[in-house]
């Protein structure tokens, strides 16, 4: 006899102030992930629009917004355009390597040198290697660290400018958490970059998505997700495409706020942040 599958418990976050939109208050529903059926429940949590921080499964539940909706490209059906045929091309000789989960210090300073330019202040600014070691190392499914460095010399590996914590989900992959380096001298499209080559890594191994997390609309650093085509978005009736014609404005939108200036509370928690775990309270 086998045994029973032990349904999750679910839990409610107390309402903080929103990292995204002024004047809200964002509350999450989450649940724990361990033990060996992980893997599966993050599989099933991840298509009906959970998100994984740590052990942690969470996605928004506030009482008076919606804002935050689940996005995934169609890695198969994806086409570039011609400023990302641009980006494929700039990057290409760069090395990428999926590493097992665990942080270095050259990551570190990575991230460290991030944040400074792109979420100065932010929710994860305090974050020391510790903090990124359980941001990395603690994870129950299957995960990895994608790392993209300039060619070597042959014998050393070269310089790391980029990574991404990505999971490997059944349908697709998650990516979890990714940094560059935001003032490369010579490169410019980084963070597009690893997108891009995730949807092609997905599209190679025959993983028909890849999940960007939480698109918000009216939130300017949110923008870039609508880039990226086929895209697909959940709704109350579940995963729906953007029509054609929606996405070219939405395209146009950001293309027009592209280079506003961001608030300082526009973005400061980008999602799958694990700063702030002690607001997930798991009752004894």
């Amino acid at each position: 006899m086998t045994a029973p599958v032990r349904f999750p418990r679910f839990f409610v976050t107390s309402p903080a102030p929103c990292p995204y939109l002024p004047g809200r208050l964002e509350r999450k529903v989450f649940t724990e992930l361990k033990g060996p059926h992980a893997d599966a429940l993050n599989d099933a949590l991840g298509r009906i629009g959970f998100r994984r921080s740590q052990t942690v499964a969470y996605r928004p539940s506030c009482l008076d917004c919606s804002a935050c909706v689940s996005v995934r490209v169609v890695a198969d059906e994806f086409r570039a355009a011609s400023a990302q045929r641009r980006n494929l091309k700039r990057n290409d000789d760069l090395v990428a390597t999926a590493c097992r989960p665990w942080s270095t210090a050259e990551q570190f300073e990575l991230l460290q040198q991030y944040l400074g330019v792109r979420h100065p202040g932010g929710g994860m600014a305090t974050m020391d290697e510790t903090d990124f070691a359980d941001m990395v190392e603690h994870t129950p499914v299957t995960s990895y660290v994608i790392e993209y460095r300039e060619p070597g010399d042959g014998i050393r590996p070269g310089r790391l400018v980029g990574a991404c914590l990505t999971d490997q989900q059944g349908d697709g992959l998650s990516m979890i958490y990714s940094f560059y380096d935001p003032e490369h001298e010579t490169r410019t499209g980084l963070g597009n970059y690893i997108i891009l080559d995730h949807i092609r890594r997905a599209a190679g191994a025959r993983l028909p998505y890849v999940y960007l997390g939480y698109w918000v609309d009216g939130s300017a650093r949110m923008q870039y997700k609508v880039r990226y085509r086929p895209l697909e978005r959940l709704g109350r009736e579940g995963w729906e495409r953007i029509g054609a014609a929606e996405h070219d404005r939405l395209i146009e939108d950001a293309a027009a706020i592209r280079h506003q200036p961001a608030l300082p509370f526009d973005g400061s928690g980008k999602d799958g942040v694990p700063g702030g775990q002690e607001q997930y309270f798991f009752p004894e």
